[in-house]
C-alpha cells in the first residue's frame, strides 16, 4: 500500500517548484538567451524543448499544449538555426546557476538544499521508470544531470514538473478540452488573470472570445464577468484531481516522511525565490 496521496504529492511538488519555475522569470534569462540570438519567447520555447533535440513546431505544439500553435511557429524551428539544442540547454543551467547563486547567496551550500536536491531527486528518478504517455518529461530524462547540490535540485524539479505536466495534458485530452479551453477555464477560476494568460499564450482576442463563448455554451463559464459555473468548477476539479493522482507515484519513492522532510527544508529556500521572483515583477 502507498503511503502518499495525492493531496501530499501535490503539497510537494507546489513547495519545491519555484526552484523550476524561477527559470522563466529570471533576468538571468533573457540576458543569456540573447548571446545565442534568442530573443522574446523562444528563450521560453528553445530551453524547455531542447531535449527533443531540434523539434519542429509541431511537436512542441502538442507537447507544450496551450500555446498558440501561431506563437510556436514564430520561435520554432527558427531558434534552432542560432544554436544547437545542447548549447540552448548548456545555457539553461547557466540561467539556473547564476540566478539561484544571486537569489539564495550562501544558501546553495547548505547541507539542507543539498539534502532538498538528493530527495528531489530519488522521486525524480523514479519517475523516469514510468515513461509511458510522458512525451516532454521522456525528452529530459535524456539529458545529463547537472553536478551542483543547487543545480540538481533545480533538475530533479524541472523533470517532476514535465512528469506532472505530461500528466495534466493527458487529464484535459482525456476531458477533451482543448489547449486554449484549459486557458479560458483557468482565468475562468479567478486563480490568474485573463490577460496574463492572453500576453504569454499568444491566442488572439478572437480567438478567445470565440472559446470563452463555446464554453458557456457547455454550461461551463459565465461571461461578463468570466468565471466558472457550478458544472465548470466541477469539471475542472475532476481535471485536477486526476492530475495529481497522475503525478503522486514518483513521491513514492521518498515516502510520506521524505516528503514531509523536503517540504520543511525546502520551504525557506523556496520563499526567498517567491519573493525575489515578485519584487521582479514590480520592478
Amino acid at each position: 500500500m502507498t503511503t502518499i496521496t495525492p493531496s501530499l504529492a501535490r503539497k510537494t511538488w507546489r513547495t519545491v517548484e519555484p526552484f523550476h519555475a524561477m527559470i522563466y522569470f529570471v533576468p538571468e534569462g533573457p540576458a543569456t538567451y540573447g548571446t545565442l540570438g534568442l530573443e522574446g519567447q523562444a528563450g521560453y520555447f528553445a530551453p524547455r524543448a531542447a531535449g527533443f533535440g531540434a523539434a519542429s513546431a509541431e511537436v512542441v505544439i502538442a507537447t507544450f499544449y496551450n500555446f498558440s500553435p501561431t506563437l510556436v511557429r514564430q520561435c520554432i524551428p527558427q531558434a534552432w538555426q542560432h544554436a544547437s539544442p545542447s548549447q540552448i540547454q548548456a545555457a539553461r543551467l547557466e540561467v539556473a546557476d547564476a540566478a539561484l547563486r544571486r537569489m539564495l547567496g550562501d544558501g546553495v551550500d547548505d547541507p539542507a538544499l543539498a539534502r532538498c536536491a538528493a530527495l528531489a531527486e530519488a522521486a525524480a528518478m523514479a519517475a523516469a521508470e514510468d515513461l509511458d504517455g510522458r512525451p516532454l518529461f521522456a525528452a529530459h530524462c535524456t539529458l545529463s544531470w547537472p553536478e551542483a547540490p543547487h543545480l540538481r535540485l533545480f533538475w530533479a524539479q524541472t523533470l517532476l514538473r514535465e512528469y506532472r505536466g505530461d500528466g495534466h495534458i493527458a487529464a484535459l485530452v482525456t476531458h477533451q478540452r482543448s489547449g486554449v479551453e484549459a486557458l479560458v477555464l483557468h482565468a475562468a477560476s479567478g486563480e490568474v488573470s485573463a490577460g496574463a494568460l492572453k500576453a504569454t499564450r499568444g491566442w488572439s482576442q478572437e480567438e478567445w472570445e470565440a472559446t470563452a463563448e463555446r464554453l458557456a455554451a457547455d454550461g461551463l463559464v459565465d461571461l461578463e464577468p468570466l468565471r466558472l459555473t457550478e458544472t465548470g468548477l466541477a469539471l475542472r476539479q475532476q481535471i485536477e484531481d486526476l492530475t495529481d493522482v497522475l503525478a503522486s507515484r514518483p513521491y513514492e519513492a521518498i515516502g510520506a516522511q521524505g516528503c514531509e522532510e523536503l517540504r520543511e527544508l525546502a520551504r525557506p529556500f523556496a520563499k526567498v525565490i517567491v519573493a525575489d521572483a515578485l519584487v521582479g515583477a514590480l520592478q
